[in-house]
This record gives structure tokens, sequence and C-alpha cells, in this order.
């Protein structure tokens, strides 16, 4: 089938076949008594957020329905609801789109959607995907959220900047192809490679936290580098921040492959964005309760007095500042 024979309409009907939403539905979700509805946006461009020269469309649509219910866990929030505009451009027909569908509805189905909607429109700047997710909280769990308190825990989901030196290790593999027509061996960095293109966000952490009564004090979304939120933390809770290197979580090989494409993995963790984690603050009392039930997560450092400011440790003992792209250092303000 290609988009000619069947229309927009058409086209639209046929990517629903099969799954569990359905086409055209007008969903407007009545919150539960002592819920509130959040909402998130995000826009994904062709040539910016991705390269379709190397990026499966399954994994793309899978990755763009994660980084949209990743913002609504990051307040707190429980998805419920998605809906999704693709600007289509000359170069894909239906097949190709049926592809990027497909990895969008494997993602909603995971994080327990239950509404999945779909418009596509013409593009002439390549592929665009626009998301806008909604999602809800408990208003008796956002009453009981903590002010954040020095000596708080700062957490993870999961290992950072991977994502970055396999974005990195692509692009290379693009160019080198380009040039000399020769494939790279991505084998040996599969799980690094996947970092980039598939990153993937524990469905029920934030239900298991619930459960255990555990409420974090602050929730970041890490798509920018560790850094970025680091500064956020700091500017949101007026406190001071500190990440020790050697508790940061990287995959394996990590270090391998920062030496070969020459980038430090710590600095990659820190700046190279694109890992899609969540990161926690966590009563220090909840210690023990945290690291028993949610072992995926880390703990890599915790807040301080607010004259520290956001630091790096260094396996040594020395603290340095961090500094983030999109911040003015003098006066730790976003430009």
């Amino acid at each position: 089938m290609n988009f000619s024979d069947i229309g927009r309409v058409g086209a639209i009907e046929a990517l629903y076949e099969g799954t569990p939403y359905k086409a055209f539905d007008k969903y407007g979700a009545a919150l539960e008594s002592g819920s509130q509805a959040v909402t998130r946006c995000k826009l994904m461009l062709e040539g910016t957020d991705f390269n379709l020269v190397y990026f499966p469309l399954k994994h793309l649509g899978y990755k763009a329905v994660t980084i949209g219910v990743g913002q609504i866990y990051a307040a707190l929030a429980h998805p419920d609801a998605m809906d999704i505009t693709i600007g289509v451009s000359a170069k894909l027909d239906y097949p190709q789109i049926k592809e990027l569908w497909e990895g969008m509805v494997v993602a909603a189905k995971e994080h327990g959607l239950k509404h999945l909607g779909l418009d596509l429109v013409p593009s002439r700047n390549g592929l665009s995907i626009a998301l806008a997710t909604s999602g809800h909280a408990d208003r008796l769990q956002v009453a009981r959220r903590p002010k954040p308190q020095s000596k708080d825990l700062i957490c993870v989901s999961g290992p950072l900047g991977a994502a970055y030196l396999g974005f990195s290790l692509l692009e290379q593999g693009a160019a080198d192809y380009e040039k000399n027509r020769t494939a790279p061996d991505l084998d040996r960095y599969k799980m690094i490679v996947g970092a980039y293109l598939k990153p993937e966000i524990e469905a029920d952490a934030l239900t298991k936290m619930e459960d255990l009564g555990i409420v974090p004090s602050a929730a970041y979304l890490a798509d920018r580098g560790l850094a970025d939120v680091l500064k956020q933390l700091v500017r949101d809770t007026g406190l001071g921040a500190k990440v020790y290197a050697d508790k940061i979580p990287f995959e394996g090989n990590t270090f391998e492959l920062g030496k070969k494409l020459d980038i430090d993995p710590v600095s990659a963790a820190f700046n190279g964005g694109e890992d899609y984690r969540l990161v926690f603050t966590i009563p220090i009392l909840k210690m023990e309760d945290f690291r028993h039930n949610l072992q995926t997560f880390d703990i890599i450092g915790h807040l301080a007095q607010n004259d520290v400011g956001a630091v790096l440790v260094t396996p040594e003992g020395v603290e340095m500042p961090v500094h983030s792209q999109g911040w003015k250092d003098d006066d730790d303000e976003e430009e």
C-alpha cells in the first residue's frame, strides 16, 4: 500500500488495525476524584533529533513514545494518553510510517496508555514527530511531597553517557560508509548503541515507590545530560548538589568505546544528553527501602548546603563545579 492508493484517512485507519487503540477516538479523560491532570509536549525533527541513515523506524517510534511518557513520570504522574502528529516527508510512504507506528504502539502498550491518537500531515523538511502526552497525579501524593533537604539522595534510573557514545559511534559509522562504503561493526557495542536508539524507562517505578510510601522531593528526566539536571535541581531547591564520579553507573564497554572515540564517559554522562533516565531526590530516611526495592536505580550523590552549588566530586575528593550548555555560570540562570 502507498499513500496515493489509500489516502490519509485510509492510512490512519489501516495503521490502527490489530492494535488496542481506536482511530479518530475523541478521548477525554475523566479524572478520578483526588487526581490532577499533567500534560507535556515534545517535538522531534529529522536532522536535529534523529538521522534516518541509521535509525530504524520502529526504534524511533518506540523512543518517541518513551520520551513522552518519561516527561510524565518526571512530573511524578502516571501517563494516560498521547496524541501524535507525524509530519511525513516525500521520501517516506505508508510502509515506512507503518514501521514507525508499530514501535509507537509497542511502547504505548508497555506504559499502559489508554489512548494513542494519530494524525498525518505532509512535511517539506523531513520527518517530524510532535507528541502531546497527558497523565494524572494523585493529589494526596502531591500534598505529601516533602520539601527538599540537604542530604536528600540523588538517584538515577540507569547508566548514563551511553546514549551519546552510541550516537557518536553511529555518526562515525555513517561518515565512514559515505566515504568508503564499509559498514561499521556494532556488535561489540550493541548495548551502548541501543541506549541511544531505543532507551527504556521502567514503567512501574513510580507505582513501586508509591506502594512503599516513598515520595521523591524532586524529579527530572535526564534528556540533556546530568549537568543540566543538577543545574535545574540547584535552581529549583535553593540547595547545593554533589554527585560522585565513582558512583555514576555506566554500561559495559563504555570506557573502552570512550577511549576509541576520544570521548570521556564522565563528560558524556554530564553533557551528552539523550539518556532519558529518571533522576529523583529521595529523603535519606527512605534510603534502605529505596535501595532494597528499586535496585535498577543508583544513588550517585546528595543535596547539600546552598553555598556548595552543583559539583562533581572526583575519586580523590576534589569538588569540581558543574557547567552545562544553556546556562549562565555566573548566576546560574538559564539563558
